[in-house]
């Protein structure tokens, strides 16, 4: 039998059916990879930023779950460069930690941060002040996503907020048409063949599998949040601001 033979989806990074990994050469390109792939993830940094203003007190504590390459962390850190705040990224692919420990030594200022290559499941989280998940909830198990947010709610500080954004898919199959056909053209728009975009996808089978927004207020709404606003969406994207 012929081996699976890798696919290019794009930035270098090649993949099996059913077998998206972050990690190997994805870390290195990943930065790049995901801004072409999803669309306005500068802009929900941005958002993130400002609303961070109003959650980060002095000696707060700041989680990120599914840190990637640290990028959002170093924004807010940068942002915040005198309140001697903890900052905590947790991502559970070792590369992606080392190229976060890498890009996190260009930046000086009174915060601490600190990478932590782990499930973000099983690590404790300390009492914070604002907890993120940056299309990172997508990729955990269905039945674990529950215990997950209770975790989450717990862990904050009254007051305190998560912010999580997510892919989602539509509630009928019309609109999930709609989004889809609208989405690839956007990747197409961003320069991604058509072979780069499909092989893309059925590496994901399996392994990224959205809820859709019913599914994921109804995860918020049960881990104990009561207050919680839609922030951002785009078509198959939204933002959650969630305060304890």
């Amino acid at each position: 039998m012929d081996k699976i033979k890798n696919k290019n989806i794009g930035d270098k990074i090649q993949v099996k059916n059913a077998s998206w990994s972050f990690d190997k050469k994805v870390p290195k390109n990943f930065t790049k990879h995901i801004k072409r792939s999803v669309p306005f993830y500068s802009e929900g940094h941005e958002i993130i930023l400002q609303l961070s203003d109003f959650f980060l007190k002095k000696k707060s504590y700041c989680y990120d779950l599914g840190c990637s390459t640290g990028t959002l962390i170093n924004k807010i850190s940068s942002r915040h460069p005198y309140k001697q705040i903890k900052f905590c990224g947790i991502d559970s692919i070792k590369n992606m930690i080392l190229q976060a420990k890498k890009e996190n030594k260009i930046i000086k200022n009174k915060n601490k941060i600190y990478y932590v290559n782990g499930n973000i499941e099983k690590k404790k989280i300390k009492k914070s002040d604002l907890i993120l998940s940056y299309y990172t909830i997508q990729f955990i198990n269905p039945k674990s996503r529950q215990q997950l947010l209770n975790k989450i709610y717990k862990s904050l500080n009254w007051g305190g907020a998560f912010i999580m954004f997510e892919k989602i898919r539509a509630s009928d199959a019309r609109f999930q048409d709609i989004f889809s056909i609208t989405y690839n053209d956007f990747k197409l728009r961003n320069n991604f063949t058509a072979s780069e975009i499909i092989h893309k996808t059925r590496s994901l089978k399996g392994v990224m599998e959205p809820f859709s927004d019913f599914g994921n207020t109804g995860l918020i709404k049960r881990a104990g949040f009561k207050d919680m606003i839609p922030i951002f969406q785009w078509l198959c994207f939204k933002g959650y601001l969630c305060i304890k």
